[in-house]
């Protein structure tokens, strides 16, 4: 019997409950259920969180669990909507833990998962089959897409509405929400309620960033053209408000219902699986190093090599279009039917061309944060302590900032995207010159 100093949540991956998520004097403690872990097919929650009976202390249960709460000034209004401490992971899940990341669902003990949920599309012996309920969707006019763009800054993730329990990790304003494009040129987009999985996210404009809409989604459509295989993003405007939209990549279509309703496969980030609270997600305060970043894939994936090299390509990537915010909650891991991959990449965006941002970056290449400090022996410091060959990282980085400019002049030019006009893509577009240009002198010197 829980005492009155002990809160409880049943915590459901899938359509299955998996655990029990407890606070108990302030601190919280995960257990596996016992039905879970007697299964031949149970699999772990997380890789920092593996299959056992003992519980796990306050120390190990918080990174994956806060990992899936928003950061910052949108946790601390969530708090204050709910008069909840913003320092209590456990609270605000039991408000907003119905639609996370990941296939995670947290109801109070005894409640029953809504029968909107969708199972495991990965495994069948784990799963039935879902199908989408009329009424699931809170579908908007664009005068109500407006006024929920108007209320996110004061009301993040729309946190109390009737029928939504909505959280997605990170700092800045953005949505799950539900895309249906199925009639040509007249899409329209609506809230997931009562456990329904959302198809995207919206992220509208970032406050005090310019144009960060452009930024982002010519950044995401820029690692597209390059093969970097990242998230599908595609700027919207509606009555001048400029939002971006980008397709989750945990959410999936049943291929054999693909009018119905989206399912849910499991992701984690890297914070979450290396065991590192989102408050330290930086390398300089004690969060991932690439080096991490790089010893976890090849732990988690087989085989490794493939996802090895889409990192690395990441890793340049970020580098020489200025993404100084890509630390260890900007990369995931993806569970599927044949374990895990690094996830499309997202959050995309170039930093760099803002003199009021920081010049550092959120990972150290070598021994530096900074990138005009990069000679090749930091490069090759870097491959060292990630596993990889030199010669073959500084192929590669030779290769990606020789094909990245043209690239993303192409780009800019192509029509169907309408970013010819933008300031913020020229300076992006001139930064990369810049970045490419000084990569491929100095290396050509070492």
């Amino acid at each position: 019997m829980a005492s009155e100093f002990t809160h409880e949540l049943e915590v459901w991956l899938f359509d299955r409950r998996v655990g029990r998520l407890s606070l108990v004097h302030g601190r919280l403690s995960f257990t596996y259920a016992p039905e879970w872990l007697a299964l031949p097919q149970a699999r772990a929650l997380s890789y920092s969180l593996p299959l056992q009976a003992p519980p796990f202390d306050d120390h190990q249960t918080r990174p994956f669990f806060a990992g899936l709460l928003p950061e910052g000034q949108m946790r601390r209004l969530i708090a204050q909507q709910f008069q909840v401490s913003g320092q209590n992971d456990f609270a605000l899940l039991e408000h907003i833990g119905g639609e996370c990341a990941g296939a995670v669902t947290f109801l109070e003990p005894g409640q029953a998962l809504p029968q909107t949920d969708t199972s495991d599309p990965v495994n069948a012996t784990l799963a039935t089959n879902a199908t989408a309920v009329a009424g699931n969707v809170q579908w908007l006019s664009d005068e109500q897409l407006v006024a929920v763009l108007d209320e996110l800054p004061r009301r993040p993730m729309l946190a109390g509405a009737d029928g939504l329990r909505l959280s997605l990790a990170g700092a800045q304003d953005k949505l799950p929400v539900v895309l249906d494009d199925s009639v040509p040129g007249q899409p329209r987009l609506g809230l997931p309620l009562h456990g329904a999985p959302s198809s995207h996210i919206l992220k509208p404009a970032i406050h005090a960033v310019h144009d960060s809409v452009a930024n982002e989604g010519f950044c995401m459509l820029l690692a597209q053209v390059m093969g970097l295989r990242p998230a599908q993003a595609r700027m919207h405007t509606v009555r001048g408000r400029s939002f971006l939209l980008v397709e989750r990549y945990d959410r999936v279509r049943d291929a054999a219902d693909p009018a119905g309703q989206r399912q849910r496969l499991h992701q984690e980030d890297f914070c979450q699986a290396l065991g590192v609270v989102p408050e330290l997600k930086y390398q300089n305060e004690g969060g991932p190093s690439l080096a991490q970043c790089f010893a976890l894939l090849r732990s988690v994936t087989r085989p490794s090599a493939p996802q090895v090299l889409r990192l690395l390509d990441g890793v340049i990537f970020n580098a020489l279009i200025g993404n100084h915010d890509a630390h260890g909650k900007n990369f995931s891991l993806l569970y599927g039917a044949r374990g895990a991959v690094l996830a499309p990449f997202y959050d995309l965006l170039s930093t760099a061309v803002y003199p009021t941002l920081t010049p550092k970056m959120a990972m150290k290449l070598g021994s530096k944060y900074k990138f005009s400090e990069l000679e090749p022996r930091h490069w090759e410091q870097f491959a060292a302590e990630a596993g990889l060959a030199k010669a073959a990282t500084r192929k590669r980085l030779q290769a990606l900032a020789t094909e990245l400019p043209l690239a993303a002049h192409q780009l800019q030019a192509a029509p169907q995207h309408g970013l010819a006009g933008s300031a913020v893509v020229e300076q992006i577009i001139e930064l990369i010159e810049q970045r490419c240009a000084l990569t491929l002198r100095r290396i050509a010197a070492a």
